[in-house]
């Protein structure tokens, strides 16, 4: 099997704990492109948020936002898909969330909502580097499709907050996370791997000749259906369940160490 394109999550996966790039990551990364190799950027973040990266690599390809909600040129600015929230839909959540008390951010026009500030809306800024803008009741009532919604909770109350969003909109969300107290909410069918098939399909290449790597639950789809799927050691156990390769931690170069056994040929994955 040739692998002709790598996609790779960013935060708990390529980017180490201090969410930098390391300098073996990045060298494998351009061996891999001058190899021939298509390499992006798959992530939940926003396109602005994942733009600093993909310039660092210099990667000049379509990137994966949103979970797959919004795939858009490095540096052409291309909007390849763009697949939001039905926006009757992104109401009816909205109105679900203000009666339950939940903090939320809302993405639309790649920038970032919230009610307030808050501890979790500093947390966030502080992970993706991007400033939200406070809007105070309007938040509930927007009139543009959101790219998706993001619910912050306790740990404590995580899974059942889960559960109770996708009893309430059965058919009408996808729900997923990125991290233990984020709930991203989608539009059915979004998902990393949808994105990515589509953009491998542009370059003709299939999907038994993709490479996916990640750590979380919005990776799954990626890790599952990708010819090699790869888990980093710091994934969730229900992802490395389903990776057919498990490699390095985020904080010990794990996808570097991951697309090096590509280029050498080194890997044995099994059947």
């Amino acid at each position: 099997m040739q692998i002709k394109l790598i996609a790779s999550d960013m935060d708990d996966t390529l980017l180490n704990n201090d969410r930098q790039i390391s300098a073996r990551n990045e060298a494998a990364i351009k061996k891999a492109i001058e190899a021939g190799i298509v390499f992006t950027l798959a992530s939940g973040r926003m396109y602005c948020s994942m733009q600093p990266y993909a310039q660092k690599l210099g990667l000049d390809v379509p990137l994966v936002s949103y979970n797959g909600a919004l795939v858009k040129g490095a540096l052409s600015g291309k909007v390849y898909v763009n697949h939001p929230l039905k926006l009757e839909t992104a109401l009816d959540l909205l109105a679900y969330v203000k009666e339950k008390g939940h903090y939320v951010q809302v993405y639309m026009g790649d920038n970032l909502y919230v009610k307030e500030e808050n501890d979790f809306s500093r947390m966030y800024a502080k992970i993706s580097g991007i400033q939200p803008i406070a809007l105070g009741e309007k938040i509930y009532n927007i009139e543009e499709a959101p790219n998706k919604l993001l619910l912050m909770t306790a740990p404590d109350k995580f899974e059942a907050t889960w559960k109770d969003v996708e009893e309430t909109f059965k058919g009408r969300v996808d729900v997923t996370s990125s991290k233990d107290n984020y709930l991203e909410l989608m539009e059915p069918g979004v998902n990393k791997w949808q994105a990515v098939k589509q953009l491998a399909e542009g370059f003709g290449i299939k999907p038994e000749e993709i490479m996916c790597i990640g750590d979380s639950n919005n990776d799954l789809s990626m890790i599952k259906n990708a010819g090699i799927g790869v888990a980093v050691a710091n994934a969730k156990p229900q992802v490395q369940k389903y990776a057919k390769m498990i490699t390095a931690s985020n904080d010990n170069d794990g996808v570097g160490l991951a697309i090096e056994n590509i280029l050498t040929t080194q890997i044995n994955v099994p059947e």
